[in-house]
């Protein structure tokens, strides 16, 4: 478990690599997804004891922050109910919010913290500024949607008078507990924020209802890899990694890669990943070439499986899982065919043609068909995957060139640094 610190601008917090929301929002988050059982106050005590016994420490420091700070009963109130869609109410027990809380405080004391790395991205006046930013924006809905009076001002007083992180949280909680919809460039805001403060990506996208915008391939902002290149990794024969991700078939394992699209537009791996074997179908290539193409990124050329034997028929496999996926999220989406970017085809030549000591003439060769005979964009991100399949040593300047290629070619920010960052050599 790793244990990170920083330092804001009143006190000192320790966070830990969680997977989920954790904290008092977290604990908040398991009420709400509760309430179809019924939460008195043993049950919630149970709940705060089981979370500090699987190491949430977060927990007793919130609610710490809470009890240090000088807000009223009646704002620590709202702003719970809203967290946790009413699902407990502490007075509904006979308890003030503050003698609810300092029970909980008793069952998570502090832990001595184990280790700390990293210092302060965001300090605390610039985080308050950014969070009462945002829920300036989202006031209105809030007031709509969540039937708690005084809300809004309730979780302005957290974040300027207790704690802006979680301030923060308990806002994604309250916009989580009553679907509100969040437009997608607020959206990418909570991300960063989120980001910089260490959350998991969970903690702010799981449950959170978002305005998407409408579903194109064009959009490539993904946290790992996408598309072909992407998910020939996922079956890389080196190391089997298909086999290792659960049971199931070949087909099996796709239909999981092009449903990994959480905190993204619903369906955009499928479309980027259809556009990719659409890509390679209509080509000029040659059947053993498409073949040789996936059998090269995926490091499958010597395997005796015959599931991919044929290239040509496995991306149709893929295609039609695609479109499968595609047709869940949105019927009306009408793929449309990605332009080939022709005006790169000699820069990203070059590159291929300089990577022929790691990749073999064979390998180089190869690609160069799919930049001049396919698409640029799709070589670009083969040529990428095969440097780091066989771990190549790239230069900073070369390093420099791959990242100016990828924002012309639209890859998406820190593409090239998720590829290919272990491989510089300084």
């Amino acid at each position: 478990m790793t244990v990170k610190g920083s330092v804001m601008a009143h006190r000192e917090v320790y966070y830990v690599d969680y997977s989920a929301d954790f904290g008092l929002s977290g604990l908040a988050g398991t009420v709400c997804h509760r309430t179809r059982f019924r939460i008195d106050e043993p049950t919630m005590s149970a709940l705060a004891a089981r979370a500090f016994l699987d190491e949430d420490d977060q927990l007793g420091r919130d609610v710490r922050l809470l009890l240090e700070s000088p807000l009223p009963d009646e704002t620590l109130r709202a702003v719970w109910l809203a967290a946790t869609r009413r699902g407990f109410d502490p007075a509904e027990h006979g308890l003030a919010p503050r003698a609810w809380l300092h029970r909980v405080s008793e069952m998570c004391p502090p832990r001595p913290p184990v280790g700390s790395e990293g210092g302060p991205t965001v300090t605390e006046e610039e985080l308050r500024d950014a969070v009462s930013a945002e829920l300036r924006l989202l006031a209105p809905a809030l007031t709509t949607a969540v039937p708690v009076p005084d809300l809004v001002p309730g979780l302005e007083r957290v974040v300027r008078e207790a704690d802006a992180d979680l301030g923060l949280r308990l806002l994604l909680r309250a916009l989580k507990a009553y679907s509100v919809r969040v437009p997608d460039d607020q959206y990418h805001r909570f991300l960063h924020l989120g980001d910089r403060l260490d959350y998991p990506q969970t903690a702010v996208f799981e449950d959170l209802s978002v305005c998407w915008p409408p579903l194109g391939a064009v959009r490539r902002d993904f946290e790992f890899g996408f598309g072909l290149p992407e998910l020939s990794r996922q079956f890389d024969g080196e190391w089997d990694a298909w086999r290792y991700e659960g049971t199931g078939t070949p087909r099996e394992h796709v239909v999981r890669f092009v449903h990994a699209d959480a905190g993204l537009v619903p369906g955009v791996q499928a479309a980027v990943l259809l556009e990719d074997a659409t890509c390679l179908l209509d080509s000029p290539l040659t059947d053993e070439q498409i073949t040789a193409v996936w059998r090269t990124a995926s490091r499958r050329r010597y395997t005796s499986e015959d599931f991919d034997a044929d290239g040509r028929t496995w991306l149709r496999q893929i295609a039609e899982v695609c479109r499968e996926r595609l047709n869940e999220v949105d019927p009306a989406y009408t793929p449309g065919p990605r332009p080939p970017r022709t005006d790169l085809a000699d820069a990203v030549l070059t590159e291929v043609q300089a990577a022929a000591p790691a990749l073999g003439a064979t390998g180089a060769a190869l690609i160069g068909e799919v930049v001049t005979g396919a698409d640029p964009d799709l070589g670009f991100r083969l040529l990428l995957r095969l440097l780091d399949a066989y771990e190549a040593p790239i230069t900073e300047a070369r390093y420099t060139r791959f990242e100016r290629l990828a924002d012309r070619l639209g890859c998406g920010e820190d593409y090239v640094r998720r590829e290919l960052e272990r491989r510089i050599t300084r």
